[in-house]
């Protein structure tokens, strides 16, 4: 498959045959060729208004939002939502409105997209997610080789959490709502009691809250200011499981 030939690529995006980013030993790693064809498509598109539902919109003409037909077994309730062309998603996925996929994007079987969230162009959503109301996932479209945001299969992002710059969260993690997760922000295990590496994928089965870590000036400290960062506060049990069984009652 020539990455010049964007529609190809586009067409197998939806049907899922190829992706943006694979696993490759403990990580992913970006489809460098996938990447280059979505860019081709933006480049080959010419702006056009749109019609019908989406009238008064103006957008390249080959990147229009999918439309979905019920043997496909995805619920995309009205009111707002959308998703690209080039982006996949599985059966038994639910996007509730306002919600947006971006080109490039995977949504795998049984997750759920909440009002407000925003799974941004590559990123890669696993089975059985939640991304709770106002979740923003980040798109990594350029530069090419680098990895975009990745949620691992049965994480829960709670509402309002950010997830950009190519984090990876890796199985069965809790994301509490309100945790920003960025390359240039330390996450502090206080479980094993270490600093992860800025970057580093957050742990299978971890929980994740909103915390705050001392200034390093003598003044901030004498003002008594702190920065956010996010803590690993516990690894998910038998209870923390049920007290998220509530998804299923959801579905």
């Amino acid at each position: 498959m020539s990455d010049n030939n964007w529609e190809e690529v586009l067409e197998e995006l939806e049907k899922g045959n190829v992706r943006s980013a694979n696993p490759k030993g403990d990580g992913w790693e970006a489809n460098v060729e996938v990447k280059e064809a979505i860019l081709a498509s933006f480049g080959a598109g010419e702006n056009t208004e749109y019609s019908g539902i989406y009238d008064g919109f103006v957008d390249k003409h080959n990147l229009p939002p999918r439309r979905f037909t019920a043997d496909e077994n995805v619920r995309l309730v009205p009111g707002g939502s959308s998703v690209r062309r080039g982006a996949y998603i599985a059966p038994g996925v639910i996007i509730m409105p306002p919600a947006y996929v971006n080109v490039g994007a995977y949504v795998d079987e049984g997750t759920m997209v909440d009002s407000h969230a925003l799974v941004g162009s590559c990123a890669q959503v696993g089975k059985n997610v939640h991304l709770s109301a106002g979740v923003q996932l980040g798109g990594v479209l350029e530069p090419v080789g680098l990895s975009p945001v990745v949620i691992e299969d049965d994480c829960f992002i709670g509402a309002g959490a950010v997830i950009v710059e190519g984090i990876l969260v890796k199985k069965g993690a809790v994301i509490a709502p309100g945790v920003t997760l960025s390359k240039s922000i330390p996450v502090y295990d206080c479980v094993n009691e270490k600093i992860l590496e800025k970057g580093a994928p957050i742990p299978e089965r971890a929980v994740v809250i909103p915390g705050t870590r001392p200034m390093s000036s003598k003044w901030a400290q004498e003002q008594g200011l702190n920065m956010a960062c996010p803590m690993i506060v516990k690894y998910r049990d038998e209870q923390s499981d049920a007290s998220l069984e509530l998804e299923d009652a959801l579905r």
